[in-house]
């Protein structure tokens, strides 16, 4: 896989960028929670600004990634999230600290430009059979930054500052740009056959979403999945601090114990990735998330919370790679950007309503009821899988007797 240029070129560019990320949101979660003595609403709104754009913007521009040049496409997103990351550091310099969730916000915004014209040069140039191994290795990546991430952004911002924290992230996202423009110039994009205006290749893409059973299972499945996931994410802090009764510098480790067996996870997805059905994969994930989520929420013992949390990290490429193998599997080319566009936004926008609500039931009730709630949705989610399953299993019977 690594032979493919296109696998190396966009693997490395998104190095820079997930090291960019990681640094950028330490740097804000923890510079907020300073000011603001760990408010709980004000932390939630971190999340709501990192995620809310991907809700926003998705279709809007999964729509664009399909008329535009890919390569393009990308140059252009991380070179503009460099710069709305100077225009932030300004601001903060002049003591303007609500411009740190502006900044998030537009740099969230341009990935729904870039993340759907990645998906399209997998789609072009990676073959069937190495896609679930590609997805495999992107999601080992994420695996890495996840341990990585918390300690290099927590070091950084604790001896440097946020505005060493802000350049290094600008120069991040600039180098990303840089090395994108490495890759061959793009082809002639082919048309989806109703080309034409915006509104009408949106429309199209809709369209093609509704008649296609996978990509409208896959749908259902997120949004549950999704609201899961939004209730507990701005809560780890709190867990940290409450249920374990530890200081906020702590969660860096709690979440490289998760991130590291995420790394192994996804080693080991890449092993298997020809042998199992990517919706066998996506289902046991998404039971071991289930209650490993309940658990977390129930523990107030540092090594059970540990424990589970690295069940959660082994399974969790599972999730990633089954989605990401389904979704390419199931869309031609030319509406690769608009159906990107569409299903993980359905994901991210769930999510960040749940990140809204998130802050305001933990004080309405408990972070132990929030995280029941979380792990019942995730299992709602299994149960909207089940007819992808069934189907799956039917075409594989009349392709046996055939």
């Amino acid at each position: 896989m690594f032979s493919n240029r296109y696998v190396r070129t966009i693997i490395l560019s998104r190095v820079l960028l997930q090291l960019g990320i990681w640094i950028r949101n330490y740097a804000v979660l923890l510079y907020v929670t300073d000011l603001t003595n760990n408010n709980p609403i004000y932390v939630s709104l971190i999340s709501v600004a990192e995620f809310a754009p991907i809700f926003i913007f998705g279709l809007i521009g999964g729509t664009f990634a399909d008329r535009w040049r890919p390569k393009r496409t990308m140059v252009w997103s991380d070179l503009l999230s460099a710069l709305s990351v100077v225009a932030v550091l300004l601001a903060v310099m002049n003591g303007g600290w609500i411009a740190l969730l502006v900044g998030s916000f537009i740099s969230a915004s341009l990935s729904q430009f870039s993340q759907p014209s990645a998906m399209k040069l997998y789609k072009r140039h990676v073959p069937g059979d190495q896609l679930q191994g590609v997805m495999a290795i992107s999601q080992t990546l994420v695996a890495v930054f996840t341990v990585l991430g918390p300690v290099i952004g927590t070091f950084i911002f604790i001896q440097l500052g946020i505005n060493v924290s802000l350049i290094l992230t600008a120069v991040l996202f600039l180098g990303s740009s840089l090395i994108l423009s490495s890759l061959p110039r793009d082809a002639e994009e082919p048309k989806s056959g109703e080309a034409g205006g915006f509104m009408k290749e949106l429309t199209a893409g809709l369209r093609y979403i509704g008649s296609n059973q996978a990509l409208r299972t896959l749908c259902l499945t997120f949004s549950a999945v999704g609201l899961a996931s939004g209730l507990t994410q701005p809560l780890q802090i709190f867990l940290v601090i409450e249920k374990l009764g530890l200081n906020k510098q702590s969660l860096q480790w709690f979440v490289m114990a998760n991130g590291a067996a995420m790394f192994v996870g996804g080693i080991v997805i890449m092993g298997i990735a020809k042998k199992v059905k990517p919706q066998l994969l996506l289902m046991i994930g998404l039971l071991v998330a289930a209650v490993c989520t309940m658990g977390i929420g129930a523990s107030s013992m540092i090594w059970l919370t540990i424990v589970l949390l690295v069940i959660s990290g082994l399974f969790y490429p599972c999730i990633h790679g089954g989605i990401q193998t389904l979704i390419v599997r199931n869309t031609e080319g030319a509406f690769m950007g608009r159906v990107s566009g569409v299903i993980t936004p359905v994901f991210m926008g769930m999510m960040v309503i749940g990140m809204f609500l998130s802050g305001y039931l933990k004080e309405s009730f408990s972070l132990l009821a929030v995280y029941v709630v979380s792990g019942v949705l995730i299992i709602a989610g299994v149960l909207m899988l089940t007819p992808l399953i069934v189907e799956k299993g039917r075409k594989d019977e009349r392709g046996k007797a055939s």
